[in-house]
């Protein structure tokens, strides 16, 4: 068995609804299965028990918790989302900033030409940026 690092989302009843925005508004998502909680089983049935997605080369887990939580997600743990051109920037942004939290506007920074930080409105924070940053305007 080799070590691994999972990215995993924990949401608390709105996984199916992220996994809708998500496939919606990234590109490259690739949703790769999906299994809901059955009537006798520790959660709510038709809610997430698992699910994995792709964006690129990134497997992400996610599922909606059976046990309810005081906590939910914070934006200082971010999915940083770099994508090819300024348009796909700003198609992505705007379908996650809806119902969400701009924290970064897209605008022009030092770092990148293109940028822009939302938490969208399941509380899951998001990078979004232009992948060559010299390439930006012309991409778009």
């Amino acid at each position: 068995m080799t070590d691994t690092l999972t990215v995993q989302l924990m949401f608390q009843g709105r996984a199916n609804a992220a996994l809708d925005l998500y496939d919606s508004a990234i590109p490259a998502f690739e949703l790769l299965n999906r299994t809901v909680y059955g009537p006798d089983e520790m959660g709510e049935t038709g809610q997430v028990k698992a699910a994995w997605f792709r964006v690129g080369n990134v497997r992400v887990h996610c599922f909606d918790s059976p046990v309810p939580h005081d906590f939910d997600f914070t934006p200082s743990t971010s999915l940083c989302l770099a994508l090819k051109h300024e348009q796909a920037v700003t198609d992505t942004f705007e379908k996650l900033a809806d119902g969400g939290t701009v924290l970064m506007p897209l605008d022009s920074y030092d770092f990148n030409p293109w940028f822009g930080w939302v938490q969208d409105r399941f509380g899951v924070s998001w990078q979004l940026s232009v992948t060559a940053p010299g390439d930006a305007k012309a991409n778009g």
